[in-house]
């Protein structure tokens, strides 16, 4: 696992402050990864705490099989060192839970015990293709969770191995990746754009508003005619502002 942290906390809180679109608005000028990866556009995520607003942290990856008794009996000390990787490294932390009963659901391997266990490690959040459940307690406890649905119990839910590449709603995550995570869903921040992230998603933002955004909510008194040229005007210099700052043109 790389634990080799970019970001301060204090530019981790930054990112925090946004949402997960403005992220990836910023992302897509300054990487030069494809802008259909790495984010969640594959499969559909639900956000069951979005009064939590965004949250980002270091994948911590498990595999789970609620539906198989089995796992129990393979590993009985299974709990204790799982938790004992997810001490291992310091905060934020979002536990990426791959569910290998996937397309069903058995069972939840989230509930109000193991989401105040995984908050005292560090963990913020969650993102599981598998259920929740004890979503009040859950929040209570300062957990976030993005997953599937809910469910009612947890079945044989046991760790069944952990620190390896896991997938989940179409995209692989591997152990130490920085995650940025709301209610639209979750993108992963490569390496190599993480300190470049935060300006870069500033300026767009500011971009928009600047030119599109304040073209389109200054519209009142003038035709459509007029109206249209005016949009047209802003849409050009939302792309040359673009063009100026990062060498290519936003996504107008």
């Amino acid at each position: 696992m790389n634990n080799k942290h970019i970001l301060s906390h204090t530019e981790l809180l930054q990112l925090k402050r946004w949402n997960t679109p403005t992220l990836y608005n910023g992302w897509e000028q300054i990487t030069s990864n494809d802008r259909t990866d790495g984010f969640t556009n594959r499969e559909e995520t639900k956000d069951f705490m979005p009064q939590m607003g965004p949250m980002i942290g270091y994948a911590m990856t498990v595999v789970i099989q609620p539906g198989n008794p089995d796992h129990s009996t393979s590993n009985p000390n299974a709990w204790n060192e799982y938790r004992e990787y997810l001490a291992s490294l310091p905060g934020p932390k979002i536990v990426v839970a791959q569910d290998l009963d996937k397309p069903e659901v058995i069972g939840s391997f989230w509930g109000e015990v193991n989401a105040n266990i995984c908050r005292t490690l560090g963990c913020v959040g969650t993102i599981t293709d598998g259920a929740v459940r004890d979503l009040d307690e859950m929040t209570n406890a300062g957990i976030k969770a993005l997953a599937k649905r809910l469910c009612v119990g947890h079945a044989y839910s046991h760790p069944v191995r952990w620190n390896c590449e896991v997938e989940v709603f179409g995209n692989q995550v591997k152990p130490g990746q920085l995650i940025h995570a709301d209610k639209h869903g979750f993108m992963i921040i490569p390496e190599e754009d993480q300190a470049q992230l935060l300006d870069a998603s500033i300026f767009m933002d500011k971009n928009e508003c600047d030119t599109l955004i304040a073209a389109a909510r200054a519209a009142e008194g003038l035709t459509m005619k007029e109206t249209l040229k005016s949009i047209r005007q802003a849409n050009k210099a939302f792309n040359q502002a673009a063009e100026d700052k990062f060498g290519r043109k936003g996504e107008w």
